[in-house]
């Protein structure tokens, strides 16, 4: 009984620690994916002349962070929330007035890189859980080879 104990939380464990690299893998693609795609999009709010020049974009969640709060400053400046600049509108967005057209390009930069910050945190939790379960998955593969082990003393 012992034996067969041993073997199944020894699968436990091999089951734990696969799953537990796929979590890994899978957070190293999309994080490789949303750095090359904030890449691609060469954005450089923040940066200096000397950052921008040696080709410095906003690739990770510190400088999203920083960027998206930079524009939030800047979009309330055109009116503190969306219900006071279609107050000063009329009641209604009109995509042919400056400022609406500002604070709407505006909002939308803000929520790519809130989405961006978003986005590495839940592939810093995924990397997190996978690293654990790989850690789960070693203990009970120990414990199930010393249970097969005593089983058959």
């Amino acid at each position: 009984m012992i034996r067969k104990l041993g073997i199944i939380v020894l699968l436990i464990g091999v089951v734990s620690v696969v799953i537990g690299a796929v979590f890994i893998s899978q957070a190293i693609e999309k994080n490789d994916w949303i750095t090359s795609a904030m890449q691609q999009e060469k954005v450089t709010l923040g940066f200096s002349e000397e950052q921008i020049a040696a080709g410095d974009v906003i690739d990770n969640a510190k400088e999203a962070q920083i960027a998206g709060d930079t524009i939030r400053e800047h979009r309330r400046g055109i009116a503190p929330t969306y219900n006071d600049l279609l107050a000063a509108s009329g009641g209604k967005f009109d995509p042919t007035n400056p400022e609406d057209l500002d604070y709407a390009q505006a909002l939308n930069m803000e929520n790519y890189l809130y989405l961006a910050v978003l986005s590495f945190g839940v592939i810093q939790m995924i990397m997190g859980t996978g690293a654990i379960l790989i850690l789960i998955g070693v203990a009970l593969g120990g414990i199930g080879i010393a249970l097969y082990r005593l089983a058959n003393t």
